[in-house]
Parts: structure tokens; C-alpha cells; sequence
């Protein structure tokens, strides 16, 4: 704990960058999500009447952040409805554009949405909002571990993800990447003496348990042995196993672009018609054992459902059985 645990934690960053396929120096290892982001939010030198745009359907931490700073600082926050089945990338990119204003500092984006599992075109939503001189900050919290992509090729600002979702690292593990350039530009939550545009400065919280830390580090070891494109196609084949078999049965309503596989992979949200999602959760919980998340808002009325790779076809045979079984 006194002689190597900020060398070990250097250590596992640089592991989780290189998965990452970014640069070490741009890389920390955070609590989750929440704390990553939150602190780019609240670290940002705001000005009254800036900007900020998000959707309802944005994670209700963030959300609660960004009412904060405007209450402190007299941010405008832009908060609108996402297209749950867009037509193709461009719809989402107008989506935001259009929210955009010379006021504009920030735009909010989910990487994956985690009520609907609807991804979300990055990189053409960064070089629009680039375009027009808007930084970019990507909730990544349910993207790292569950499909690949290349932490570069997202054009983005600011990242955050929680690891103990579909990297499985434990609980209080997260990560933040700030691309180099914006390193300075964001305070951190607890002061520290860093060079300004060190990343080191932006992970100071103190004496903090190590396991974490660690177990990391064979969380990824495990990933790459499991294969990130092994995975992936696990994710898509469990989802497209059961949203196959449902999502043209006239009680049920897909709030997922199951149909386009650039649009989801492992998540999915499923509603029955005439039923609230916590009647729907309560009903496969008490009669046939299976977990769900229930949405009841945010534009949303479904269950999140979300196997992982050792989830079996014949698991989602009962939980196909249990939606069919529930007609109004």
C-alpha cells in the first residue's frame, strides 16, 4: 500500500489504455462512471448563459450534475428526447446539430444508451459538434468490455466508463480519458500538485483500497482471453436470440433498434403493451426467476434486459416463453 500502489495503478491504467488502443498518458482509473464524468462537468470553467446539451434518456448522475453547475453557475442546460428508432446515422447527428447554438460548450452523448442499448453514432456526432466549436463528453458506461472500438477513432473530448458492468473488473472500478489537449482545461476534484496537463491530476482522492485496482488488471486478462470479437458476436447472437423470437408478436414493444446491428449488441429493452415495466419485472422475478431493470420513464416503458456470455440459449428460451405467456 505505501511503496508500489500508485505504481501498480500507472500500471493497470497503461494495460486498460492499450486495450483501449489510446495513449497511457490519457488514461486513469476512476470509481465509475458517475465520478468520471461528473467531474468533467463540474470541472469545466463555466460561464453564465454557456450551454449544455443531454437527453432525457442520459443517466440521471450526469443529469443531476449538470443541475447543479446551473444552479452555481448560471448554465443552460438543454435537455431533449431521443429518437429510439432512428432512420440512419445522419437523423441522430440533425438530432443534436440542431440543439447547438453559439452558446453551446458542451454536449453530453451515451455512447450506449443504458435504458435501451441503442448506440449511438459517436464519431460523426464529435466532428459535427467540432464543427461548430462544441466539446464532446462520451458516457461510455456500458461500452468498454461489451463491443470493440478504438478510443481514437471516437473524435471525442472526454470519456467515462464503469469497468464492473461487461469488463466484470469488481465494483468501484471506472476509468477516464481526457484527450491530451484537454487535460488542462478541467479542475480536478480534489487538488493536486501534477503538471497542468498531466492526467495524474484528475485521480487524487487519496489512500483508497488497491484490490480493485488489481483485479482489474484480470478483468482484462480474462477479456482477452474470452477475445473482444468472440464476445461481441456472443452479445449479438444472445440479443438477436430472443428479440427474434418476440419482437413482432402484437403485444410486445421493442424499444431497441434490434434490426440494424450498428445500432445495439448485448442490451436490449423489451415492453409488453398495456403493462407497466415494473409489473412486466415483477412478473419474470416472481414467476420465472429472471432479473430484469425496469424503465418507467425517460420516454421509456420496457424492461432492460441484458444476458451475458455465459447466459444460454435454453435461459432465453423461458424468459421468450414467460413474454409470449404475457397477453393482455
Amino acid at each position: 500500500m505505501r511503496t508500489v500502489q500508485a505504481e501498480n495503478k500507472k500500471k493497470v491504467a497503461a494495460k486498460l489504455a492499450d486495450m483501449l488502443g489510446a495513449p497511457a498518458n490519457e488514461v486513469v482509473l476512476t470509481r465509475n462512471t458517475t465520478e468520471s464524468l461528473d467531474m468533467i462537468i463540474g470541472g469545466l470553467d463555466w460561464k453564465p448563459g454557456d450551454e449544455a446539451v443531454m437527453v432525457e434518456q442520459d443517466y440521471g448522475a450526469m443529469i443531476e450534475m449538470f443541475k447543479q453547475v446551473a444552479r452555481r453557475y448560471g448554465v443552460v442546460n438543454k435537455t431533449l428526447s431521443l429518437p429510439m428508432h432512428p432512420a440512419n446515422d445522419e437523423e441522430i447527428v440533425n438530432f443534436y446539430a440542431n440543439a447547438i447554438t453559439e452558446k453551446t460548450r458542451l454536449l453530453m452523448v451515451c455512447h450506449i444508451i443504458n435504458i435501451t442499448g441503442q448506440i449511438l453514432p459517436i464519431r460523426k456526432i464529435c466532428d459535427m459538434a467540432h464543427s461548430k466549436g462544441v466539446l464532446v463528453m462520451v458516457d461510455g458506461a456500458h461500452a468498454v468490455g461489451h463491443f470493440r472500438f478504438a478510443m481514437p477513432d471516437l473524435h471525442c473530448d472526454f470519456y467515462g466508463s464503469s469497468l464492473h458492468k461487461w469488463l466484470s473488473a469488481p465494483l468501484g472500478a471506472g476509468l477516464l480519458w481526457v484527450k491530451k489537449e484537454n487535460i488542462g482545461k478541467v479542475w480536478p476534484l480534489l487538488g493536486d500538485g501534477s503538471p497542468q496537463d498531466d492526467i495524474a491530476r484528475l485521480n487524487h482522492i487519496g489512500t483508497h483500497p488497491a484490490a480493485t485496482d488489481l483485479a482489474t488488471a484480470d478483468a482484462i486478462d480474462f477479456y482477452n482471453m474470452v477475445g473482444p470479437q468472440r464476445k461481441e458476436e456472443r452479445l449479438r447472437y444472445l440479443q438477436n436470440y430472443w428479440t427474434s423470437r418476440v419482437k413482432s408478436l402484437p403485444h410486445i414493444v421493442m424499444n431497441t433498434p434490434v434490426d440494424d446491428p450498428a445500432r445495439s449488441c448485448g442490451i436490449a429493452n423489451v415492453g409488453v403493451k398495456g403493462m407497466k415495466a415494473s409489473e412486466v419485472a415483477s412478473k419474470l422475478i416472481t414467476d420465472y426467476k429472471i432479473y430484469t431493470v425496469a424503465i418507467d420513464g425517460q420516454n421509456v416503458n420496457g424492461c432492460r434486459i441484458c444476458p451475458n456470455i455465459y447466459t444460454t440459449p435454453a435461459d432465453l428460451d423461458v424468459f421468450v416463453g414467460a413474454l409470449k405467456a404475457m397477453k393482455m
